[in-house]
């Protein structure tokens, strides 16, 4: 019961909350919905049940909570909880549709990490991108914000085909079952038409190169929105399916590669854009698609572990500062770090502190958590390659430099003219900071605690010490130079991927498109008329023919049978003696008719 228990309490209450939509109330029992997933989750990780019934065709929906969805199970509801604790702070959250879509949000996530068959993962794979469109635009009267949420959805669903294709490579090649578990078994082309239909969905889904655009735009949704969606939702989903199918990847040969140096290479471009954003959310969801590139990195590389651990790493700090920003924004009115939020700690120096916490694990400044994270990724990626650990030591002094940049920015003294004095924080919203900020510094301790988390190999010593090093060079190197960044437009602009996706993809598509709609108007859409034109034409043409001939038969008919009648109208005299002389007549020849039979025999 306990995995029905699970998925149906954030689902089934989302959807009363969505159907409902109580004016008063939503808070309070969306909050209680959270802590009860929580509750249960806990409970899941501890008892690990399997649950696996009857879909169609034979086809099962299985699910089950292992040493590796254990840890999501609890991270999910975990985050979820802490957003909307602080969401409550905000009048223009307090509603049922947000608490609705949050809670549904969050359970499609734990039926993504706890199915073990691919059915029910493409069901709630498709929930979880249709709730996040809803949420990306969640103020209605935001066109921005729609189109945000709109090409988020569009973006990610036209990589989602690859996890349908992968779907139907996995019926064909497997006793069909479609387990996850099958694909590292499958047979030849099949392998590859899975695996390569699953790193498209994945890539997308995480927001990696060459997807990354869409993360951009999303910022448009609330803060504790983006808090769940970076953290431990949507954008960690794709690194997740990558790390539970890290053996298929070896298995295709081909994929771990490619897997592991996209990640490599997203962690370092997109580190390199966080660097000059001057948008405090912009720099975060920069950010955030460079460490989840170490997820992608650890996955590719048979870090299973490692990239775990920085997964859970990773959740705890980005939802620190993506909540802190949030309040700082409701509080200021200002995302700009050169702007309305220089100085924002120092007037805020509880969530100020958390923030900073937060920003130096980020930076993997030991002995904070990312150090260590990062550094059982780089393990990882050692063993398979040293240029991908080179990279990955590059990657990792950028993300020093844009979490130090931050901090220097927040910190610096504000504005004397043009700024209000401070405002008061909600105190629950205060308080789930500092407890995150807490969990964002000591995650790196599980590396000691779970089995799952126990990264295999260990980063050595030595390892360590130069990632430190580099860290805290980054940091200071960013705190002497913050304000004196390069900021190159195709940098600030993101690599300027979403205009060269419109150009490259966008663009070819509604060509092809108006090219088929053309040739459907001018040919096919032709086809039916001009086949109608020539059987009326045929029709006249056989009409007069057929009629006349038709007419002469019948004529032909009627006049035969006219004459006959006229021919037997003729004895009918009335005249009795007529009669029985036409009868004589008759029997006579019939008596001669059986005289000449008898005289032939």
């Amino acid at each position: 019961m306990l995995i029905p228990l699970l998925l149906g309490l954030p689902l089934f209450s989302g959807t009363m909350l969505l159907l409902g939509r109580p004016a008063r109330g939503a808070v309070v029992a969306g909050t209680l919905a959270a802590a009860g997933t929580l509750g249960v989750a806990v409970a899941a990780a501890v008892e690990r049940p399997v649950d696996r019934v009857p879909l169609l065709a034979g086809i099962p929906a299985g699910f089950a909570v292992d040493g590796l969805s254990g840890v999501l199970v609890i991270l999910v509801p975990a985050v979820l909880l802490a957003s909307l604790l602080v969401s409550a702070a905000e009048p223009d959250l307090r509603t049922g549709r947000f608490h609705a879509l949050m809670l549904i949000f969050a359970g499609a996530m734990l039926a993504t990490v706890t199915s073990t068959t691919l059915p029910p993962l493409l069901m709630a794979w498709e929930v979880m991108g249709a709730t996040s469109w809803a949420l990306i635009s969640y103020q209605l009267d935001d066109p921005r914000a729609a189109r945000a949420g709109t090409v988020a959805f569009l973006t990610t669903r036209t990589a989602d085909l690859g996890l349908y294709v992968a779907g139907g490579a996995v019926l064909a090649g497997s006793a069909g079952t479609m387990a996850l578990a099958d694909v590292a078994t499958l047979d030849g082309g099949w392998l590859h038409v899975a695996i390569g239909g699953i790193v498209l969905a994945t890539l997308g889904k995480s927001a990696q190169l060459p997807f990354s655009f869409w993360l951009s735009g999303a910022m448009r949704g609330p803060s504790p929105v983006s808090a769940l969606l970076h953290s431990a939702t949507m954008v960690a989903a794709g690194g997740y399916l990558l790390l539970r199918l890290a053996p298929a990847l070896d298995a295709a040969g081909w994929a771990a590669p490619l897997v592991a140096w996209v990640g490599v290479a997203t962690a370092l471009l997109m580190g390199l854009v966080a660097v000059v954003q001057d948008d405090l959310k912009q720099l975060l969801a920069a950010s955030t698609c460079a460490q989840i590139g170490f997820i992608v990195l650890a996955a590719g590389t048979a870090g299973t572990q490692a990239g775990l651990l920085h997964m859970v790493a990773h959740a705890a700090a980005k939802s620190v500062l993506f909540l802190v920003a949030g309040l700082w924004l409701a509080a200021l009115g200002s995302r700009s770090l050169s702007g309305g939020l220089r100085g924002a700690a120092r007037r805020h120096p509880i969530v100020g502190t958390a923030f900073t916490a937060a920003a130096l694990s980020l930076a993997g400044l030991a002995p904070l958590s990312l150090w260590v994270s990062k550094d059982a990724v780089l393990a990882a990626a050692a063993t398979t390659s040293s240029g991908l650990y080179v990279a990955g030591l590059v990657a990792a002094l950028v993300a020093a430099l844009y979490s130090g940049r931050a901090l220097w920015h927040v910190w610096q003294p504000a504005p004397t003219t043009g700024t209000a004095g401070p405002t008061r924080l909600a105190r629950s919203a205060t308080a789930v900071n500092v407890v995150l900020a807490v969990a964002a510094m000591g995650a790196g301790l599980l590396a000691l605690g779970p089995e799952p988390l126990r990264p295999q190999p260990p980063p050595h010593a030595g390892e360590l010490v130069v990632s430190a090093a580099l860290a805290l060079a980054g940091v200071l190197l960013a705190w002497r130079y913050a304000d004196r960044m390069p900021d190159p437009a195709a940098l600030e602009g993101w690599l300027r991927l979403e205009p060269a996706a419109r150009r490259w993809v966008a663009r070819p598509v509604l060509r092809l498109a108006a090219l088929l709609a053309r040739f459907d108007e001018r040919g096919l859409a032709r086809v039916p008329e001009r086949t109608g034109r020539a059987a009326l034409a045929l029709a006249r043409r056989t009409d007069g023919v057929g009629e006349r001939a038709l007419d002469r038969a019948v004529g032909g008919v009627t006049g035969g049978a006219q004459a006959l009648g006229r021919a037997a109208r003729r004895p009918q005299t009335g005249r009795l003696h007529q009669y029985y002389a036409q009868a004589s007549v008759v029997f006579a020849l019939l008596g001669a008719l059986a005289v000449l039979l008898i005289a032939v025999r």
